[in-house]
């Protein structure tokens, strides 16, 4: 059975849709923290058990009779990410899982100047110590948080943000897909994936001209000091560890951390993946 952890958030919901597409509903397993949220999964015949990565023994419940594990990164920084990760990877080592598959991320290193890149490295390494096959699905910046990043910028007309480089934004979708796609083809990949990529590397420069396409209103990219766009974000009340985790997004987009642009996505989605520009004007006609 494949268990996909985290199946009610935005990326594992969408991966274990994909997933029935392509395996049985009966050998497809969700651990999720309130399993009332998957009930729609479970009326398809999905096994929905409680887990959490601060429970251990809930967890050996939720990936019993696992073939593979998914674990998808929780929304956690630093030391709590890590620990949590190494619960859900002893987790599916004890449930006698072939292999553990993690949603890590393009720029994955111990120096990256983004924390998140940082515990992505460390739960690597945790996986390549567990003594069982491991995949690492290297993801694409989601291109979601650059509907974020423009926040009011669409009111105001000027998105005022640090300097930045040039990201490879990818759709959850399209990452989606490729998970599912190596989850049924077990084994398709050992360790880190290539950068699972969106088809463009784009600064906020250029959403700045996309928005303005899309909007048929202008919108001006200002450049704000680091230590500027820090005091701004705790003024808003923005917790000092988030905010300090917010500036390094920029810092490692100017170091190249997130500029790489890889086919390895297109290939196993056999599609070309979606631009910034389509997953920008999806988001605004939500809006």
């Amino acid at each position: 059975m494949i268990i996909v952890t985290g199946a009610t958030g935005q990326l594992g919901r969408l991966i274990v849709e994909s997933l029935l597409g392509r395996v049985p509903a009966d050998q497809v397993g969700v651990s999720v923290r309130d399993p009332r949220k998957a009930r729609a999964f479970a009326d398809r015949g999905v096994r929905v058990r409680q887990g959490s990565f601060t429970d251990p023994a809930g967890l050996a419940h939720a990936f019993e009779g696992a073939s593979q594990v998914l674990i998808v990164s929780v929304d956690k920084m630093g030391d709590e990410c890590v620990e949590q990760h190494r619960t859900a990877i002893e987790g599916a080592v004890a449930s006698g899982a072939r292999r553990i598959l993690y949603t890590s991320q393009m720029g994955a290193d111990a120096s990256s100047h983004f924390q998140s890149c940082r515990d992505h490295a460390a739960t690597e390494k945790l996986l390549g110590a567990s003594g069982v096959p491991w995949t690492s699905l290297r993801n694409g910046f989601y291109a979601a948080s650059a509907a974020l990043f423009l926040g009011q910028a669409l009111e105001s007309g000027r998105i005022v943000l640090p300097a930045d480089g040039p990201v490879s934004w990818t759709a959850h979708a399209d990452l989606a897909d490729a998970a599912a796609t190596v989850l049924a083809d077990e084994g398709r990949f050992d360790g880190p994936t290539p950068p699972l990529t969106g088809p463009q590397a784009l600064t906020f420069d250029d959403i700045a001209a996309l928005a303005t396409g899309i909007t048929g209103r202008p919108v001006e990219r200002v450049t704000a000091p680091d230590d500027q766009f820090l005091e701004q974000t705790l003024g808003r009340g923005v917790p000092p560890e988030v905010a300090s985790h917010l500036l390094g997004i920029f810092a490692a987009a100017r170091a190249g951390e997130f500029s790489a642009l890889d086919p390895a996505l297109a290939t196993l989605i056999g599609r070309e993946p979606a631009t910034l520009d389509a997953v920008l004007r999806e988001r605004l006609s939500e809006g």
